[in-house]
């Protein structure tokens, strides 16, 4: 999960200062959140939680886009406060969404693990062992 987090992150902001050329920074983190998102979804998916094959992989895709509306908002909210209060260059816009990202991460992780991901197989009981 880390180091699909940390590729994720990169790609992130990559995107994001390629697309902040040219477009403001809400736009730029949405596109950029959006495409990293369905990579993160499909990376974890495979290499996190060990599922391959087709099955379910659009059940997971829409669970992770609701998780990325989650990410998506704790990144535009940062950046819309940090909008309000000053009038930031680049690099406290990096700053202030490398730090929204992290929190992100954790409430992505905790919602992969236990809802997208988690196990779907019915708990055996003593009888049936």
């Amino acid at each position: 999960f880390a180091a699909v987090g940390v590729a994720s992150t990169i790609a992130y902001l990559v995107l994001f200062l390629l697309l902040r050329t040219f477009t403001g920074a809400q736009a730029a983190n949405l596109v950029a959140l959006l495409v990293t998102a369905i990579g993160n979804t499909t990376l974890n998916r495979r290499l996190t939680f060990g599922i391959r094959g087709r099955r379910g992989s659009g059940l997971h895709q829409f669970q992770g886009l609701i998780v990325f509306c989650i990410g998506l908002g704790l990144t535009s909210g940062t950046l819309a406060l940090l909008h309000t209060v000053t009038a930031p260059g680049l690099p406290l816009e990096i700053t202030a969404l490398v730090l929204a990202n992290l929190a992100a991460t954790v409430v992505r992780f905790l919602l992969l693990r236990g809802w997208v991901f988690r196990s779907r197989r019915r708990p055996t009981t003593e009888m049936e062992s």
